[in-house]
């Protein structure tokens, strides 16, 4: 499966679907009826997708939006709600962190006045699209990924500068738009 054949399977599963659950059911059952060897390969493309937005900078993005409460799983599942966001998104924000700030969820959120007063459902993670894959796998994809030398990543191991999270002029500097629709710079 190439990224063309990875972007389509998961932009298609969002065409109509009223949740993410209906999305993760829709994709499971595409990715079921497909050969196994695919099946293993969508979930090596999630992989390296995903490794392209595991940076200190798109994590303290994360963690801005979610109002200081990006844990290494909240971010982990960001990347994967990132991932869902499809293609054109996903490379826009792997590009630069503060793209965003044009999402329209993301400002959504931000008018909302902070994390307190989001629903379960408003949260910007997509927990369930790291296990699609193993349920649409008629076996053991671990084992399966391990006989081929691969290893996924099962949390963030973010690259490049950390810096932090909560200074008003590195946020001013690095992700000026976001900081900005959360009130986190003047």
């Amino acid at each position: 499966m190439d990224l063309n054949a990875f972007w389509g399977l998961v932009e298609s599963s969002a065409a109509g679907a009223s949740s993410q659950d209906d999305r993760l059911e829709r994709l499971t059952a595409a990715l079921a009826a497909l050969p196994a060897g695919e099946v293993v390969e969508f979930a090596v493309r999630l992989d390296e997708v995903r490794h392209r937005v595991d940076t200190w900078a798109h994590w303290h993005a994360a963690d801005l939006i979610c109002g200081g409460l990006c844990s290494d799983d909240g971010f982990f599942y960001f990347q994967a709600w990132l991932v869902g966001q499809g293609r054109a998104v996903f490379e826009a924000v792997a590009s630069s962190p503060d793209a965003l700030a044009e999402l329209p969820h993301v400002r959504v959120l931000a008018s909302r006045g902070g994390v307190h007063a989001w629903a379960d459902g408003d949260w910007p993670d997509w927990e369930g699209l790291d296990y699609v894959a193993a349920e649409a796998f008629d076996g053991d994809l671990e084992a399966e990924l391990a006989s081929r030398g691969l290893e996924l990543l099962a949390w963030p191991d973010p690259v490049g500068e950390s810096w932090d999270f909560a200074d008003p002029a590195e946020i001013a500097a690095r992700v000026p738009r976001l900081g900005a629709l959360f009130g986190k710079v003047a």
